[in-house]
């Protein structure tokens, strides 16, 4: 939805320089935390911690050098925006724009020496993400989308992102990272969309995401997120001519039950499913 992301810049009066200025930004911020992590991926020793009692999140040593890299080119670029990171929290500002970052999504596939994972960094303001990349740096592929760019980097040069067109769910392929997605009634509501779909596959990340941008893929259909999980893919999305909502059709840049679809058919017949489900029982 170009014109989306377009309307959306205009929201907040961003000039075409002011633009420019944050793509700039991201991709020093993204260059930044790609040598800060390739070190450490498939190395030899990484530790690992865990940051939940009871369960597994973890966290690397790249997932915080990352972080603390993109921050430091914000630091020096951008030092009046506000910032919310996974590792590192908020920091306040006064523009009215937010750099929401996560270092490493998909760290249990980090650690697992799968080239899943990516660096996710968007720019929102009180209304959600305007701008927002998606960057694998061991396959040296960049997603972006925002500000009329809608793009893939990549090794075979650059190419627009543009999402696929309408088609039934029983010619859609869609993904999900984890097969449990989420409380039992969110499982359950992924697997009744997911029966009627022509392929399922599982443990993507955020490069499922990717995948819809580029037009290889109809769905993905995810729970439990943080805002730093979905803000870059939304704009990326978006910009390519996608829908990412919440399960009831509403925003879902804060986080919680995401439906991102290639087109306008794949995301209403999804809708319409998990719509059936009570999710508060």
């Amino acid at each position: 939805m170009r014109d989306t992301a377009k309307s959306m810049a205009a929201r907040i009066n961003l000039s075409s320089s002011d633009q420019e200025n944050l793509r700039e930004t991201a991709h020093q911020m993204a260059d930044a935390a790609r040598q800060a992590i390739l070190p450490h991926f498939r190395s030899n020793g990484l530790s690992v911690e865990n940051k939940l009692a009871g369960d597994f999140d973890p966290v690397t040593v790249a997932d915080r050098a990352a972080e603390e890299a993109m921050r430091a080119i914000l630091a020096d670029r951008r030092p009046d925006d506000a910032i919310l990171g996974e590792e590192f929290g908020q920091k306040g500002g006064t523009t009215g724009l937010t750099w929401v970052l996560d270092p490493i999504d998909g760290t249990r596939a980090f650690i697992s020496g799968t080239p899943t994972w990516g660096v996710l960094i968007a720019v929102s303001d009180a209304d959600g993400p305007i701008y927002g990349m998606i960057d694998q740096p061991y396959i040296s592929e960049r997603f972006e989308g925002g500000f009329g760019h809608a793009a893939l980097i990549g090794p075979h040069g650059q190419m627009a992102l543009k999402t696929k067109p309408d088609q039934p769910l029983a010619q859609s392929t869609i993904f999900t990272t984890f097969p449990e997605v989420g409380s039992q009634p969110e499982r359950d509501a992924f697997h009744a969309v997911a029966r009627n779909c022509k392929l399922t596959r599982y443990g993507m990340d955020c490069y499922a995401y990717a995948l819809l941008a580029a037009g290889q893929i109809d769905l993905v259909i995810e729970a439990g997120l943080q805002s730093y999980d979905i803000a870059a893919p939304i704009a990326v999305i978006q910009a390519a001519g996608g829908i990412v909502t919440d399960w009831s059709g509403g925003p879902v840049h804060d986080g919680g039950r995401a439906l991102a679809a290639a087109s306008v058919q794949q995301h209403q017949a999804a809708l319409e499913i998990l719509q059936r489900f009570d999710y508060d029982s």
